[in-house]
């Protein structure tokens, strides 16, 4: 259903993306509860929706990758 791919648009900001194809008997309301839920519980954001000749849904979702700085205490 998902694949997880990794690119960074420009330095210092990475983002993780998430492929999702969802069927076309799936309503608009059960797509956007699913969409708003991926949103609301992992942090996801819309990045691209297509929909195909033959109703299949591509979304492409991306969260931001926050990494953590080793900081170093002197004294």
């Amino acid at each position: 259903m998902g694949r997880d791919q990794r690119r960074a648009p420009r330095p210092g900001v990475e983002w993780q993306f998430e492929t999702l194809s969802l069927p076309p008997d799936f309503s608009r309301n059960v797509v956007t509860r699913l969409l708003v839920d991926r949103a609301e519980h992992g942090g996801w954001e819309l990045d691209r929706l297509r929909i195909g000749n033959d109703g299949v849904r591509r979304v492409v979702l991306r969260r931001k990758i926050i990494r953590q700085r080793l900081t170093l205490f002197s004294g």
